[in-house]
């Protein structure tokens, strides 16, 4: 089945953790053994090939660099411009990867349909690139309002204004406040330019602040259920509630903090908690239910966001095991049409909508 995964950190994986995602996920594990720099190393599960394995032929890939002011403990460039050049590297490797024939940017309705028709054809997988929109996950590397025309122009299609902790543009997960005036204005520049707003990480403040404030088209790529999970990187049940009035579409994320209450970093693995793939279509069954219906719901998998096996499904070797999806959202009473809207149809209902 045709599936779209709408939140990989694909370039991050590429350039900070040095992993040639053009080889199956086995090669770049075997080259890791031994490596201790990263707690993820050698437990890698996405590359290229796996997404082909997987059917998974359209995603959306991050763009990711944080500034840090003084005094935020948290990883991160010193300086807006840094953060801008990391980014700029990200894309100078989306791009290479694009002349190398492996991907494909997609950024307008007709060339998300000619990559449909692409994937529909009887072509073997292996031999169809992977079709990405470029995302900007937290927006501190926008180093002026100017620059994110720059961005668009480059190809960038949807932006979540913060990460963790305190943004320059908003406040993110673990923080608290306001998104204030520079937040307003990007949010009016990405208005203009049809640049989709990317609620994840968004802390409650700035999260109920952006959709005051914004009047375009809301996704949330990667967001689990504070219900099942209570942090305030899970939305409520009133955020759910209110991204489904806006139309937006909410993908479920495969980090097994995010999935399962008491998770302890380092410590928990995902059998002793019982983190399967079972879990994650629980979170999205609570938001069916509180949608009534299933068009608001899709994968944002977040696989080698900064976590591998050690911390994701433990029924999930590769990323080519989201297949297995299906199976499990219909013993839950859900019909083929359902699961067609979890895999793909809501991601593609959503950009030509965005797009048309």
């Amino acid at each position: 089945m045709f599936t779209v995964d709408a939140h990989l950190d694909l370039s991050m994986n590429a350039l900070e953790w040095n992993r040639d995602l053009t080889l199956p996920v086995s090669a770049i594990n075997e080259r890791e053994e031994g490596l201790t720099d990263k707690p993820d190393r050698a437990k890698a599960v996405v590359s290229l090939p796996e997404l082909r394995k997987g059917g998974i032929g359209l995603v959306v890939a991050t763009q990711i660099a944080r500034f840090v002011a003084p005094g935020n403990t948290l990883p991160g460039w010193h300086s807006p411009a840094q953060a801008w050049a990391q980014t700029q590297g990200q894309l100078a490797w989306y791009r290479a990867m694009e002349d190398a024939g492996e991907m494909v940017q997609i950024n307008n309705l007709d060339g998300l349909e000619k990559h449909l028709a692409l994937w529909a054809a009887d072509t073997p997988n292996a031999e169809k690139p992977i079709g990405y929109i470029l995302s900007l996950e937290g927006a501190d590397s926008i180093v002026t309002i100017g620059h994110l025309e720059k961005a668009y122009r480059n190809g960038l299609r949807a932006v979540g204004p913060a990460h963790y902790g305190p943004g320059r543009y908003a406040q993110g997960t673990d923080a608290t406040g306001l998104m204030g005036p520079k937040g307003h204005e990007l949010l009016k520049e990405m208005e203009r330019l049809n640049i989709i707003l990317d609620a994840t990480h968004l802390c409650d403040d700035s999260f109920w602040e952006a959709l005051d404030h914004f009047n375009g088209n809301v996704w949330a790529s990667h967001n689990n259920c504070r219900a099942l999970v209570n942090h305030n990187r899970q939305f409520s049940d009133d955020q759910i509630k209110a991204l489904i009035e806006r139309g937006a579409v909410i993908g479920g994320a495969l980090d097994a903090w995010m999935m399962v209450p008491n998770w302890v970093r380092g410590q928990s693995t995902p059998k002793g908690m019982n983190c399967n793939l079972g879990v994650m279509i629980d979170h999205i069954d609570h938001i069916c239910q509180l949608a009534g219906n299933t068009h608001h719901v899709g994968i944002g998998s977040d696989l080698d966001g900064a976590f591998g096996k050690e911390q994701c499904p433990y029924d999930l070797e590769t990323i080519a095991d989201l297949e297995k999806i299906p199976a499990l959202f219909k013993a839950k009473g859900y019909t083929d049409v359902d699961v067609e809207n979890l895999m793909s149809a809501n991601w593609l209902r959503f950009l030509r909508k965005a797009w048309g």
